[in-house]
């Protein structure tokens, strides 16, 4: 029998989970038409779809968890800021094409990692959407190490903008992996988690012609709703029909 603090549980990691993809299908969503050429245009829509499968997904389940009227478009549109659950590095602007591959790599490695845990889970409609996300992430991260490779190892601009964009985005890390017992009951143990985050990364950049820096204290929260400043006008844009009409229909 499921408790109401189990109950509670599943929904916040169902929330987390939701949150992550939704705000990186906003930004990859904004890359439409703005792409260096058309293949890359084409590419970053299908993964911005790819996240917003999985948001919906995931906002269903927990709409069905939380057992209120509530919907997975009550969730995704009439939540405020600090409701919001995502990680902060998630939400960061999109900059140039070099910050954006490696915010998609420093992403995907991390949610490749927590998908390959949750797809053991004994919950069968969680495991059920880890399994299908896991192959999709899986992708992702081809995707962006292939990229971020292509610009290290490119021109000295390519190059340098690439560095740039470890060093901008570095300090946003650190919260990927911090521990809390929500966390390590859903996917055990954080070091482990940042041990082999920090290999496929570091092998990426290592091929890129970058160095992975060290590890740096983080007090961010954006799992307690903290979050930077670029949040609240990504959901602006992304909620004003919903807030301007409500309970419209298609």
């Amino acid at each position: 029998m499921t408790t109401l603090a189990q109950k509670t549980d599943l929904f916040t990691m169902l929330l987390r989970l939701g949150d992550d993809n939704l705000v990186l299908a906003q930004r990859l969503g904004q890359w439409i038409s703005w792409g260096p050429d058309l293949e890359e245009d084409i590419a970053l829509g299908n993964l911005a779809l790819d996240h917003l499968g999985v948001a919906r997904a995931c906002f269903q389940y927990a709409a069905d968890t939380e057992a209120t009227d509530r919907t997975e478009d009550d969730l995704a549109f009439l939540r405020s800021e600090r409701q919001f659950t995502n990680l902060v590095l998630c939400e960061q602007p999109n900059g140039d094409f070099a910050t954006t591959m490696i915010r998609q790599l420093f992403t995907d490695a991390y949610h490749g990692i927590v998908w390959d845990r949750l797809s053991a889970s004994s919950d069968e409609r969680l495991s059920g959407i880890a399994a299908k996300a896991v192959k999709e992430t899986a992708y992702h991260l081809r995707h962006s190490s292939g990229w971020v490779v292509r610009l290290g190892d490119g021109t000295d601009e390519s190059h340098r903008r690439t560095r740039a964009a470890v060093a901008s985005l570095w300090k946003y890390v650190g919260e990927l992996f911090v521990a809390d017992p929500l966390t390590e009951s859903f996917l055990g143990s954080t070091l482990e988690m940042e041990a082999t985050w920090r290999r496929t990364v570091g092998a990426v950049l290592r091929d890129a012609g970058l160095t992975l820096p060290e590890p740096e204290p983080t007090r961010l929260d954006g799992r307690g709703g903290i979050h930077s400043e670029h949040l609240g006008h990504l959901l602006a844009e992304m909620q004003w029909m919903q807030r301007t009409y409500p309970g419209m229909t298609w």
